[in-house]
């Protein structure tokens, strides 16, 4: 990776017809795009990405002016969180909040944008490939496996409609991966639900299905965890699970987690009620019982 830095860097000033086959010959996969774009335009994108400076050679002279797009993920060594600056909005602030729910520091390249956002660079871990997604409401997303970025010195359009390049900010020689889930997880805690909940669903009920909710809630982070504990409780409370039992499932990952004693049961105690658990006679809490008698052992995931 420092390597990819290093190339990087000495590509800040040359022409582009220049800098597409150097970065190729020095083991930067490149393919050319649409000048002041990211519209590949070679047939196949990303997927004819090459080292090979003789064929890059043939690209740029043909397209002297063509952006440079570099494939992200196991192709190049790279992953990229991509911080958009839009007029509905910017990324930085939901980045930095979510930075301090995830360990985001491991960057090795922050690279300022034509629209004022920035590409902030991580070494791929070879061992745990990472897919690309879109968080739109965040404007935040991840180039892994199957994206793509456009690298300097390419060019793009800035927020009043003129040309900046996009350019190298910041480097470090070291850097580290960041847990591209865990990251999501933090910009949208709605997609963090979705996905433990689809996680359970696929498992057999039981004891796979608590311990996989014990585990969850150990892990949440600052500005997460009590939703993560109500949700988890929320879910307990579907299967049948009363306030004593709950307790003694969620109490000590919750603690784990960070969580005080009152606030472990308040949460729980709102789960059971959201839940339509009701109090009964001497003050225990006990789930609600169906119009036929019978317990609802249903689960319900949301």
């Amino acid at each position: 990776m420092d390597r990819l830095v290093s190339v990087f860097e000495a590509v800040r000033v040359m022409p582009l017809w220049e800098a597409g086959p150097f970065l190729a010959v020095n083991g930067v996969p490149v393919f050319p795009c649409v000048a002041g774009g990211k519209v590949p335009l070679v047939r196949h994108g990303l997927a004819d990405a090459t080292v090979d400076g003789r064929v890059a050679e043939r690209w740029w002279r043909r397209w002297p002016q063509a952006n440079v797009g570099v494939p992200t993920g196991l192709v190049s060594g790279c992953d990229v969180v991509d911080v958009d600056v839009r007029v509905t909005g910017s990324g930085f602030e939901a980045f930095d909040r979510a930075g301090t729910c995830v360990d985001a520091g491991g960057w090795v390249m922050r690279v300022v944008t034509p629209s004022g956002g920035v590409h902030v660079y991580y070494p791929t871990d070879p061992g745990r490939p990472q897919h690309s997604w879109v968080c739109g409401a965040a404007h935040v997303d991840f180039r892994g496996c199957g994206g793509a970025v456009v690298v300097p010195p390419s060019v793009g359009v800035d927020g009043h409609g003129g040309s900046r390049r996009y350019v190298v900010a910041q480097t470090r020689a070291t850097g580290y991966p960041v847990d591209a889930n865990r990251l999501r997880e933090a910009l949208d805690p709605r997609w963090a639900r979705r996905r433990i909940a689809t996680r359970l669903t696929r498992m057999v009920p039981g004891e796979a299905r608590v311990a996989a909710l014990r585990s969850w809630v150990a892990s949440r982070q600052v500005g997460e965890r009590n939703a993560g504990l109500f949700w988890a409780a929320c879910r307990l409370a579907e299967t049948g699970f009363d306030y004593a039992m709950t307790m003694t499932v969620l109490s000590d990952p919750a603690r784990q987690c960070g969580l005080a004693e009152p606030e472990i049961m308040a949460t729980i105690r709102s789960a059971l009620r959201t839940t339509s658990v009701s109090v009964g006679r001497d003050g225990g809490w006990r789930p609600t019982v169906s119009a036929s008698g019978v317990r609802d052992r249903g689960v319900v995931l949301v």
